[in-house]
C-alpha cells in the first residue's frame, strides 16, 4: 500500500471529488480524517470508511481549521497529507458575461478559493515542518490555463492556486515539504459539472451533447474519472512521487498540452 500509516486530513470531503480522495487514501493504507462545512455529508462518507474521522470544519475559518488540526496530531501523532477539495457555490458567478458581472461576484471565488487553499496548506505546514515531511495538494482545473467563457472569477482562481502550489514549494521544500496540484477536466460524475451546464446551456444542447462537446475537446474523447482522479491522488501523496513537487499534474486528458 502507497500511503501505509501516513495521516491523512482531507477538506471538502462531503464533495465528490474530496469524497473520492478519501476513500482512495484510506485505500491504500492511510488514516483518513474528513471534513466539511457540513458534518452529515462526512459523516456519511466516514461511515464507509474504516477508520475514519469526521469532522465540521469551515476551511475558510481560520480558527477552526488551527483547532481541529490540532485534534488530529493529539489523536494521530502527525499530520503527513493535506488535501484540499473546497468548492465554492457556482449560482452567481457562472453564466454571466465579464462585461455584465458584479464585481464582488467576480472576485468572490477567487478570495475563497485562494484562501482556503492559503489556511489549510499553512496550517498544515505549521504541523509538518517539526517532522520535515509532508505533502500539501489541491485541485485546480482547466480554466486556470485555458480561456473559457461565462464563468467569473473561477479560472483567475484556479490560475492563482497553481501560483500559489509553486510559490508554497519553494519556501516549503526545504523542510521536506512537497506541494502538489491535481488539474482534472470534465469529471462527468460530479454535481458541479452538471450546475455548470445548468447554469451555461444558452445553446439549447442537452445534458449529453454537453458533455460530448468537452469530451471533444480531449485526446481519448472523454472527461477525466472520479477514480483516476483519486489513484492520481495516492500516487502524488506517496513517496514513489519524491521528485514532484511546484507542479500541477495535467488531468485535463490532452485538453491542455504541456
Amino acid at each position: 500500500m502507497l500511503l501505509q500509516d501516513k495521516v491523512a486530513v482531507v477538506y471538502g470531503a462531503g464533495g465528490a471529488i474530496g469524497g473520492a480522495v478519501a476513500r482512495a487514501f484510506a485505500g491504500d493504507g492511510a488514516k483518513v480524517f474528513v471534513t466539511g462545512r457540513s458534518l452529515a455529508p462526512v459523516k456519511a462518507l466516514a461511515e464507509a470508511i474504516a477508520g475514519a474521522e469526521p469532522a465540521e470544519v469551515d476551511a475558510l475559518d481560520e480558527r477552526a481549521v488551527e483547532e481541529h488540526l490540532r485534534c488530529v496530531v493529539d489523536q494521530a501523532g502527525r499530520v503527513d497529507i493535506s488535501f484540499n477539495a473546497m468548492g465554492v457555490p457556482n449560482a452567481q458567478m457562472l453564466g454571466v458575461a465579464l462585461t455584465e458581472v458584479d464585481a464582488d461576484v467576480f472576485a468572490r471565488p477567487i478570495a475563497a478559493y485562494t484562501t482556503s487553499y492559503f489556511l489549510t496548506a499553512r496550517l498544515a505546514a505549521r504541523q509538518m515542518i517539526p517532522n520535515r515531511s509532508g505533502v500539501i495538494m489541491t485541485v485546480s482545473a482547466l480554466p486556470a490555463r485555458s480561456g473559457t467563457g461565462l464563468n467569473g472569477g473561477y479560472g483567475p482562481a484556479q490560475a492563482a492556486k497553481e501560483a500559489m502550489t509553486r510559490d508554497l514549494s519553494f519556501e516549503l521544500a526545504p523542510h521536506g515539504i512537497r506541494v502538489v496540484a491535481l488539474r482534472p477536466h470534465g469529471i462527468p460524475q460530479t454535481s458541479t459539472l452538471k450546475e455548470v451546464f445548468e447554469l451555461k446551456a444558452t445553446s439549447g444542447a442537452t445534458w449529453e451533447q454537453f458533455q460530448e462537446r468537452l469530451a471533444g475537446t480531449t485526446h481519448p474523447r472523454r472527461g477525466t474519472t472520479l477514480e483516476e482522479l483519486a489513484n492520481m491522488a495516492v500516487l502524488a501523496a506517496s513517496d514513489r512521487a519524491s521528485g514532484m513537487t511546484a507542479t500541477t499534474v495535467n488531468l485535463t486528458m490532452g485538453s491542455l498540452d504541456d
